[in-house]
């Protein structure tokens, strides 16, 4: 945002404070001022009148001037285009300096006389404002001839650059600064001179406006004819330092600068294209203006440009609240104007103010207006906000009297009232969008007041207990990622999203089509994941395709269930060989195995058991080697071979993952126990099962006996025979031991009955 401190002072009186003192105030308040810069023409630059011009004999474009400078006449010749009898410019005599190396002095030029130079506004340091010299007006002041232009206030004015946040759009015009600074420094803003010149026609004679009341814009029309209408030098200075302004584009030029001066959107449409208009939703539900069939603009959304060729013009002001418009557009991603960075937001919501301004700055340069206006407003509430003095102080850290608070918010344009003690019922202006709670309201009174001013005191912490399920998440995510990496594992990152149609392709559940992405980044990533092991297979596919002869990763992150619900997996995978080539496996290492990786697993997240997998899901889940896996009897992942032909389309060797519920993997503290100082007994049973039995039931009756003196005991060997028909023989090693004594025979003996017993009443298992 740029402003001009003489552009200022057109809305409050400033004479009293520096410049300087100007930047200081807006950095303290907010307005952090990212550059200053002086603009002073040199010494020895005059106003001067062009009292004639000839041709120059031995040159076309060159023009020999006699040129009166107040106290004497004088010859320069002039190569500018524009140059003509009669006007007021700056001429810098002999001796003036304009830069470096660039002094004026006596010269000839193609034999003819020149003593000084008709300046451009880029010669005298000010912004372009055309390819010729700059012709002067009493829009500078008072034009005396011989009187120097440094001597003149408002061209060697100071630029002031300010890095505005996108909350602060009520900043975004001259107005809106000058506003922050009455509330600073306790000055009134300037009241608008209210000079209009009317002619003898009514807008309602020559303009019909037909609007629907389902649009939400405030909207004002008013009607002017610019037959004589001109722009002077200093606004079309100002423009060019905004970068605003646009030769030979009047109309354009002072909507512009209205808009910069005082935030209201201003738009004009040619009588030609205005005489009946309808304003009315589109059918993406923008507002939009109508000349019969033609969409002539988008209020505060998209101005179409224009003509000037015709002298008449319906002139719009507009404001839509800036949520609501920019929501819009996000959602309908339109082209848009320069005037939607504006109104995006928050533009002057007074529409009725900026109009005024704009009709008394044209009347000034020459317009006239239609008598009337055609008005359609928006009603809107202002927010009430109920603020706590005690809260307002807390957030301060310092007790600022309630009067004070009072005295600063309405400065700043808020209504403050007090319903009950202690508390503010405050009512904000419609042009602070940013305002929402009793925070910001807080943020407003420290500004004024200055952060400088507030008080340091040392900072008070009150410890509290800070574990929670996020903490102890963190904490077992990266005990998980250090056992992990001990087992040989890598931890690598992938997308949340993934390719939908390999996982169609695997037989993998996708998100819903109505809750599916909008836009994706890629299209391979087109749908977010319902599985790590998708993402983890094609990882190690593309290591294998860099050379390598393994890869081993696990990864925790997020996947989604058919709608879009969340969950934390922890998944791991090996493919290829089991270790690296050295010289203790001649360089021929075997291939991974199914028990070796499921031990890996289980070095990592803890212990769990495995049974068959009674309905396979996926392509992925090898049929003969592959298991659920269980945590306390209940189901929480799976272990398996990467199916053969899975293998294939990735050109993978031996594969094997598993995938388990972050949740279930336990994260308990390992408590230190006494161990026995006796010995051990260990014996072999060996009993006969049925073929179709599954070892867990032989499990359950064997853990229900809850015996402390079983201590562990591991199926060793599975034995089957014609002669055993359908059974097999199951050999089950005990490790027995007492904490009190030498187990004796008599007490083993007891021990293994007792298993037999079990199991012959439970499951008709007898001894082999």
């Amino acid at each position: 945002m740029i402003i001009t401190r003489r552009w200022l002072e057109e809305f409050i009186n400033l004479s009293k404070i520096s410049t300087d003192e100007i930047c200081k105030t807006l950095n303290s308040i907010g307005l952090e001022v990212d550059s200053l810069e002086k603009n002073s023409i040199a010494s020895k630059v005059v106003v001067a009148k062009v009292l004639s011009k000839e041709k120059h004999p031995d040159a076309d474009k060159l023009n020999i001037c006699q040129v009166d400078l107040g106290t004497q006449t004088t010859q320069i010749v002039c190569g500018a285009p524009n140059v003509e009898a009669g006007q007021i410019v700056a001429v810098a005599t002999i001796g003036a300096v304009l830069g470096e190396d660039f002094k004026i002095k006596a010269a000839k030029l193609r034999g003819v006389e020149s003593n000084g130079m008709i300046c451009s506004s880029t010669e005298l340091g000010l912004p372009k404002i055309n390819d010729g010299i700059m012709v002067l007006d009493d829009s500078i002041g008072e034009l005396v001839l011989g009187k120097e232009l440094k001597d003149y206030p408002l061209l060697n004015d100071d630029i002031i650059e300010i890095g505005l946040t996108p909350n602060r759009g009520d900043c975004l015009s001259i107005l809106g600064v000058a506003r922050e600074l009455s509330a600073f420094y306790e000055i009134s803003l300037c009241e608008l001179d209210k000079t209009i010149k009317h002619n003898e026609s009514s807008i309602g004679q020559t303009f019909k406006i037909n609007c629907n009341n389902k649009i939400n814009s405030s909207l004002i029309f008013k009607a002017a004819e610019f037959s004589n209408f001109s722009l002077d030098l200093i606004k079309k200075l100002r423009l060019s330092t905004i970068k605003k302004y646009q030769e030979n584009k009047e109309l354009r030029n002072i909507l512009n600068y209205t808009t910069h001066s005082c935030g209201v959107i201003l738009n004009a449409y040619p009588k030609s294209k205005s005489s009946i208009l309808d304003i009315k939703k589109d059918e993406n539900g923008f507002d939009t203006v109508y000349f019969g069939n033609e969409a002539l603009s988008k209020p505060c959304v998209l101005q179409n440009d224009f003509e000037e060729i015709e002298k008449e013009f319906l002139i719009e002001a507009s404001y839509v609240n800036p949520e609501l418009i920019s929501k819009l557009v996000f959602e309908i991603k339109i082209k848009t104007s320069d005037i939607f960075y504006k109104s995006s937001r928050g533009s002057e919501p007074n529409i009725s103010f900026g109009l005024n301004y704009f009709s008394n700055l044209i009347s000034k340069l020459g317009a006239t207006l239609y008598k009337g206006s055609i008005d359609y407003i928006v009603d809107t509430e202002k927010l009430f906000i109920d603020a706590n003095i005690k809260k307002i102080n807390s957030i301060i850290g310092q007790d600022i009297e309630k009067s004070e608070i009072e005295k600063i918010l309405i400065s700043l344009g808020f209504e403050v009232k007090e319903p009950i003690e202690e508390t503010l019922s405050i009512k904000v202006p419609h042009y602070r969008h940013d305002i929402r709670n009793v925070a910001d309201i807080t943020e407003e009174v420290i500004r004024i007041i200055g952060i400088d001013n507030i008080k340091s005191k040392p900072l008070c912490i009150d410890e509290i207990n800070r574990v929670n399920k996020t903490s102890l998440d963190l904490q077992k995510r990266n005990k998980l990622r250090y056992k992990a990496i001990e087992n040989g594992f890598f931890e690598t990152l992938t997308y949340v999203f993934t390719s939908k149609e390999n996982l169609i392709k695997y037989g993998f559940k996708t998100v819903k089509d109505k809750l599916e992405l909008i836009n994706p980044i890629v299209k391979e990533l087109n749908t977010y994941r319902t599985t790590l092991l998708l993402n983890l297979v094609e990882a190690c596919s593309n290591n294998f395709k860099t050379g390598a002869r393994r890869a081993s990763f696990f990864e925790i992150g997020t996947i989604f269930d058919e709608n879009r619900v969340e969950s934390k997996k922890i998944a791991f995978i090996h493919s290829g060989a089991s270790e690296q080539e050295d010289i203790a496996n001649a360089g021929k290492p075997k291939n991974m195995d199914f028990f070796s990786f499921a031990k890996k697993v289980l070095n990592t997240i803890g212990e769990f058991e495995l049974e068959t997998i009674e309905n396979i899901d996926n392509k992925f889940i090898h049929p003969y080697q592959s298991a659920n896996i269980l945590i306390d009897g209940e189901i929480v992942g799976f272990i398996s071979k990467l199916h053969p032909s899975v293998c294939e389309d990735y050109d993978l060797s031996d594969t094997f993952f598993a995938q388990i519920n972050f949740d279930s993997i336990k994260n308990n503290l390992t408590k230190a126990s006494s161990y026995s100082k006796f010995q051990a007994s260990r014996k072999d049973l060996s009993i006969l099962a049925p073929k179709n039995m599954e070892f867990k039931e032989i499990k359950k009756v064997i853990n229900s006996l809850n015996n402390p003196l079983i201590k562990q005991y591991n199926l060793i060997d599975i034995y089957s025979d014609e002669k055993l028909g359908e059974f097999e023989s199951l050999t089950i090693r005990f490790t027995l031991q007492s904490d009190e004594k030498t187990l004796e025979d008599e007490d083993i003996n007891l021990v293994i009955n007792s298993i037999l017993d079990s199991l012959k009443d439970k499951l008709n298992i007898t001894l082999r």
